[in-house]
């Protein structure tokens, strides 16, 4: 009989990881809302420790959600119990507790000498801190899992000690991570098939895989471990998350489907909504999804050549192992007008996975209205970058706002740009030229705000086709090594280039005013307690 993966989600803490993507507590409840839709099994809702915005988000997600919900902590004594704050009211709850096991991060964290002194005596530390961390959650909730941070590097021998340990301890679930993307697939397979046959009470929790994209090689990592006797899988929409990004949702759950001739496996995933989460993540992270994206790319399932065009007419499965349809592509396109009235916006707005309050709805239709009169037909791409603006207006502080934009050009005169920003209760007007009007555009906003930043990344892209399209921008600034990401969505590309820098100047304000909270209320951080 096949057997059921469980797909632990992580798209909301690790996925958010990734370098620039940043999401407001709005956006994590939407995207948890629409990870529950598709029937993910847990969500791991973020790190309520790490912030007070992590905690909200977290709590937020738990008090409205039926599936499990975890939050993740270090092996540490303050940060499980902020977490089981955090998940209080959660219908199901998981504490997610770790600690590093590899000999690198051992010599690297610990390396102080109230820890030990050699390695094996710092080992052994660890190892109580893990122990110690998994009883103490277990305090609050039965459903308890244990990371092996950097597991893939881990010395076997050790790592099945610790396993051992802490599911002795009470853990249920038991994480493997290839935390660096270092490990090949025969390899870490043969790690857990390792682990499956020296753990004595391993029959007594889960195993769960986590692995990153370093090497190109997390999903080919992560069905390797299913192969070998792994039950959960630890991944994220579109693999997004740090560096080189996690094992992707989709590809694993499309593998498993479209392989059942070769694995007995499943998932509960209603692959019919992949399309949606995909959007929905890409649209609210800012982190646009290549062309060539397995599953969820625009190319997924285009094909150019004559002979391969020729084979999808005569029969589609001469170049397709699945169909767009089983992950939610459909080419009947749904198009709204300025006459489709409340109840069709509504409509279209629930079946895209967004849920809309009176005042919501009121904001959104009220803008809907007037791109239906500067477009006449209004998709569902549109619909995206609607709810993208409603969030960043009525969910962002918005310290800085565009109020007038002027822009003089051509062929013979240097580009000149008079902005106008709103600054709290300021208003502040400044002109300046450039390279391009984007360029002046920048150049005059720096100067009204008396700043200079580093924009590491500037991309346009059409949101949808034709002449009237709305162009969407997504840039990225650096400021005192910290990255932030921010878009801006308009017809006239100009504007929406001044509205994305505003967009990634707000996030910075934003993350500086969380930092500051952050060192003045329970998050501070503590020494390790379980030592």
């Amino acid at each position: 009989m096949a057997e059921k993966i469980i797909i632990f989600d992580t798209t909301l803490r690790d996925g958010e990881q990734s370098p620039g993507a940043s999401l407001n507590v709005y956006e994590k409840v939407e995207i948890a809302r629409q990870l529950e839709r598709m029937k993910v099994d847990v969500i791991e809702a973020g790190f309520p420790v790490s912030s007070p915005a992590q905690f909200e988000a977290v709590q937020r997600i738990a008090d409205q959600s039926t599936v499990t919900i975890a939050g993740l902590c270090r092996a540490v004594e303050k940060d499980i119990l902020v977490a089981s704050d955090a998940l209080k009211n959660a219908k199901k709850k998981r504490i997610h507790t770790f600690s590093s096991t590899s000999d690198i991060h051992i010599l690297g964290k610990f390396g102080d000498n109230r820890y030990g002194v050699s390695l094996d005596e710092k080992r052994q530390t660890v190892l109580k801190m893990s122990v110690d961390a998994v009883k103490y959650a277990k305090t609050f909730t039965q459903d308890v899992e244990y990371s092996a941070e950097d597991a893939g590097r881990t010395d076997i021998g050790y790592l099945c000690d610790v396993i051992e340990a802490v599911i002795a301890a009470g853990a249920t679930t038991v994480n493997i991570p290839d935390t660096t993307g270092y490990c090949m697939p025969l390899e870490f397979g043969a790690k857990i098939a390792e682990l499956k046959r020296r753990v004595k009470n391993i029959d007594q929790a889960v195993i769960s895989v986590h692995c990153h994209n370093d090497l190109g090689l997390a999903v080919a990592n992560s069905l390797s471990a299913i192969s070998n006797g792994a039950r959960q899988v630890e991944c994220t929409i579109n693999g997004i998350g740090e560096r080189a990004g996690n094992a992707s949702m989709e590809e694993i759950v499309m593998a498993l489907k479209v392989r059942k001739d070769l694995w007995a496996f499943y998932t509960d995933i209603i692959s019919e909504e992949i399309s949606n989460s995909s959007k929905m993540v890409s649209g609210f992270t800012g982190m646009i999804i290549q062309p060539n994206k397995a599953i969820v790319g625009d190319n997924a399932f285009a094909h150019e050549s004559g002979i391969h065009q020729d084979g999808m007419l005569k029969n589609r499965d001469t170049y397709e192992i699945m169909k767009p349809e089983d992950v939610g592509i459909t080419h009947n396109r749904i198009v709204l007008g300025r006459h489709s009235g409340r109840h069709g916006l509504v409509a279209r707005m629930k079946a895209l996975g967004y849920e809309l309050s009176p005042a919501e709805l009121d904001e959104i239709y009220e803008k809907f209205l007037v791109i239906a009169d500067r477009k006449k037909e209004v998709y569902d791409e549109d619909l995206r970058v609607l709810m993208g603006e409603e969030v960043q207006k009525q969910y962002e502080e918005q310290y800085y706002q565009l109020d007038y934009l002027q822009v003089t050009l051509g062929t013979s005169i240097i580009p000149t740009a008079t902005v106008r920003v709103k600054a709290k209760d300021k208003i502040i007007q400044e002109s300046s030229v450039g390279d391009g009007p984007v360029d002046a555009a920048y150049k005059a906003v720096e100067r009204a705000l008396k700043i200079h930043v580093n924009i590491e990344n500037y991309q346009v892209r059409s949101v949808t086709g034709g002449r009237d399209a709305v162009g969407e921008v997504i840039i990225r600034i650096r400021d005192a090594g910290k990255a932030f990401t921010g878009k801006g969505n308009s017809t006239d590309i100009v504007e929406a280039s001044v509205r994305a820098f505003l967009n990634a100047l707000n996030h910075k304000k934003q993350f500086e005013k969380d930092r500051q909270e952050q060192t003045e209320n329970i998050w501070q951080d503590n020494p390790v307690r379980f030592v």
